[in-house]
């Protein structure tokens, strides 16, 4: 028999994820604290859940996709949460992008009830999420990672067991590291060829087949010639992934310059109000330092 599918957190990326579990033909019970998600979601199929509590009990695999560490606490071990409506043998899966010691924290809690657990941050932003080709980064057993695996090939494009619990998200961490940097550096190089003079989307076509050349760069690129801000992935969500970075880099007692770096970056976008755009407007971080405005005209 088919397991059952529960799925909390219908945002941005949550959503489309669940539909695509729905559209698989899986028997999915969604909740959101919005009940316009669910009402979407229930019109292509999905049943209703009342809470977080009450999905895990109609569910065999429980989801969750939140913004943030203190939200995952909540829907997995506050008042009403999965580990309040799981059973055991039960799996939760958290695919949120938290600490990594938050994961680990709340592994330990489901442990101590028999419940099994999962972190499975993913990266590929909304359109991704949309077509179904995440990359998914897994923290756990491997027993539990080849029992979630046939839910991940459908969200994703590819899923990686990346070692014990906490694991997935300190892969995210390391990938939302190298995001940043490059979309920074990539900022700066267009800004150096438009003051220079050179058309940048000229510029984008001539090296993305060399060594600079990147799914980054690719996706990114264009996004700023064109401005386009219109976010895939939010500014103020990776300057909360690098928060999360800058955390755990401190309690390993690392400096991590780049890391540093970026989060003063996010940190001015923020408080200029551009957190809401695509994480490809540290465009306009760079642009306010130089005087200079990117552009293919």
């Amino acid at each position: 028999m088919a397991e059952r599918i529960g799925f909390v957190g219908l945002g941005i990326m949550g959503k489309p994820m669940a539909k695509n579990l729905v559209n698989a033909g899986n028997d999915v019970t969604v909740f959101n604290r919005s009940s316009a998600s669910v009402e979407e979601l229930v019109a292509e199929g999905a049943n209703a859940g009342s809470s977080a509590a009450d999905v895990a009990s109609k569910s065999d695999i429980a989801l969750l996709m939140v913004p943030d560490s203190p939200d995952s606490e909540t829907v997995v071990l506050g008042e009403n949460g999965l580990l309040e409506g799981a059973s055991a043998g039960d799996l939760i899966v958290d695919m949120s992008s938290i600490e990594p010691g938050v994961s680990q924290k709340i592994h330990a809690a489901c442990s101590e009830k028999g419940i099994n657990f999962l972190d499975a941050p993913v990266s590929g932003g909304e359109p991704m999420a949309i077509s179904g080709d995440l990359a998914i980064m897994v923290g756990g057993s491997a027993e539990d990672f080849e029992r979630a695996k046939p839910l991940f090939d459908v969200m994703g494009k590819s899923a990686v067991l990346c070692g014990d619990s906490g694991a997935g998200n300190t892969t995210k961490l390391a990938n939302q590291i190298i995001v940043g940097a490059n979309i920074h550096a990539l900022a700066e190089a267009l800004v150096l060829a438009t003051k220079a003079g050179v058309n940048p989307e000229t510029v984008f076509n001539a090296i993305n087949g060399g060594l600079a050349g990147s799914n980054v760069m690719n996706a990114k690129a264009p996004m700023m010639f064109e401005r386009n801000f219109a976010p895939g992935f939010r500014i103020e969500l990776h300057y909360k992934d690098i928060n999360n970075a800058a955390k755990t880099a401190n309690e390993l007692d690392l400096p991590l310059q780049v890391t540093a770096n970026l989060q003063q970056v996010f940190k001015a976008l923020v408080g200029w109000g551009e957190g809401g755009n695509d994480h490809s407007g540290i465009l306009s971080y760079v642009e306010k330092l130089s005087g200079v405005t990117v552009t293919n005209n």
